[in-house]
C-alpha cells in the first residue's frame, strides 16, 4: 500500500495512504497506560486520576493501537466529526483494510511482538456498512503473526438505514466470541439518552435505545462485555433510562471527552471544564455506578486531541495537527 503522507504527532503518526478507490486515513499510536487517562473500579482503577498532560508512552511491545478507515469519507453526517467533510461513505474494500492494518505493522519492523495490538475500525466511515470488516477480521486472525496479540474493535452509532445492520451485529459478535474468543469490542455511540438529542446529534440516521435493544436481542458477550459510549457535551445521561434497554451484566458504560473537532466546535458541541481532569465526568460516574453499571472514565491529553488523533477528526478534511508535528518523507 502506497504511503502518502506521514505526520509524525505526539502519540504515534497519521497516515495518508493510497487505497483502491484514492486515499485513506489512518493512525499508528502508543499509548499511555491506564493508570494514567482512565479510571474504572471494576478494573481496580478507584483513584481519582490527576489531569492528562502528555507523558513517556507506554512502548509498543506493551500495547500499539492502528485505527483504520471502513470508507472513503462518510455519510452519516454526525452533529460533532469532521469526517463527512471528505465525502460520501464509500466502503473500503478487503484489500484495503488488510493493507491498512500491515502498512501500519510496517511503520514499526523494530518492534517484534507486542502484548495488545488494538485494530480499532474507527476513523474514517461507518463500519456497519461494510461487510468487508468482517471477512477482513478473520483474515487477520489466521495471517496476522501471533505474537502480535491481535484485539480488534467495532465502533457504531447503529445506523437506521442500514437493513444488514442486526446481521453485522451478530456476526461480529460471532467473531468476538467465538473465533477470538472475546479478544474484541463493540462500542455502541450512545452520548444521551434523550431522544430529540440523539435525533440532532446523528441526524436523524441513528436507531433509537429501543430499536437498538432489539437489534442487539439474544447478544451474550465472551470477555469485555459491549461498550456504550456518552461523548459528554451537556447531554442527558438518565441511568433509569438505560436500565430499560441494557442489562448491567452485558454491558460497560464509557464516558469520554467530546474531542475538539471543527465540526463540534462549530455547533458547540464541548466538554464543560476542563476535559483533561476527572471533573467534567465525576457526577454522571456516579449515578450511573449507582445503577449498577460498570463505568469507564477515559479522559484525552491536550496533544491527543488536538494532535488529531482523536475520533471525528481527518487530516483530508482539510484540519491540520495544531501542535507541534513533523511530517516524515
Amino acid at each position: 500500500m502506497e504511503l502518502i503522507k506521514n505526520l509524525q504527532v505526539p502519540t504515534g503518526n497519521i497516515l495518508i495512504v493510497k487505497g483502491d478507490k484514492g486515499n485513506l486515513e489512518m493512525l499508528s499510536i502508543g499509548d499511555y497506560g491506564k493508570e494514567v487517562n482512565i479510571k474504572c473500579d471494576s478494573m481496580g482503577l478507584n483513584r481519582e486520576p490527576d489531569p492528562v498532560k502528555h507523558t513517556k508512552l507506554l512502548p509498543l511491545e506493551e500495547k500499539w493501537v492502528i485505527t483504520i478507515s471502513t470508507q472513503y469519507g462518510c455519510s452519516m453526517g454526525c452533529h460533532f466529526c469532521d469526517v463527512p467533510k471528505v465525502g460520501p461513505g464509500k466502503n473500503a474494500t478487503f484489500k484495503d483494510l488488510t493493507r491498512q492494518v500491515l502498512t501500519g505493522i510496517k511503520l514499526h519492523p523494530e518492534v517484534k511482538t507486542t502484548k495488545r495490538l488494538n485494530i480499532h475500525y474507527a476513523r474514517m466511515g461507518e463500519p456497519t456498512w461494510n461487510p468487508n470488516v468482517l471477512d477482513s477480521t478473520r483474515w487477520l486472525k489466521d495471517h496476522i503473526d501471533p505474537e502480535y496479540k491481535i484485539h480488534p474493535v467495532v465502533s457504531t452509532m447503529m445506523p437506521r438505514k442500514n437493513i444488514w445492520l442486526k446481521t453485522f451485529i451478530h456476526q461480529w459478535m460471532r467473531i468476538k466470541n467465538r473465533l477470538l474468543h472475546g479478544e474484541a469490542g463493540l462500542q455502541l455511540s450512545i452520548n444521551s439518552t434523550n431522544e430529540k438529542e440523539r435525533d440532532v446529534m446523528f441526524r436523524g440516521n441513528a436507531h433509537t435505545l429501543e430499536e437498538i435493544a432489539k437489534i442487539m436481542d439474544g447478544v451474550i458477550p465472551n470477555g469485555r462485555k459491549i461498550t456504550l459510549n456518552f461523548a459528554i457535551a451537556n447531554y442527558d445521561i438518565e441511568p433509569s433510562i438505560l436500565l430499560k434497554y441494557f442489562d448491567p451484566d452485558d454491558y460497560i458504560i464509557k464516558l469520554t471527552p467530546m474531542h475538539k473537532t471543527n465540526t463540534a466546535v462549530a455547533n458547540n458541541v464541548i466538554t464543560s471544564g476542563d476535559y483533561t481532569s476527572y471533573y467534567p465526568y465525576k457526577n454522571t460516574e456516579k449515578k450511573i455506578i449507582e445503577a449498577g453499571y460498570d463505568v469507564l472514565v477515559f479522559m484525552a491529553s491536550k496533544e491527543e486531541d488536538l494532535g488529531r488523533i482523536t475520533c471525528g477528526n481527518a487530516i483530508l478534511s482539510g484540519l491540520m495537527p495544531e501542535v507541534e508535528y513533523k511530517e516524515i518523507k
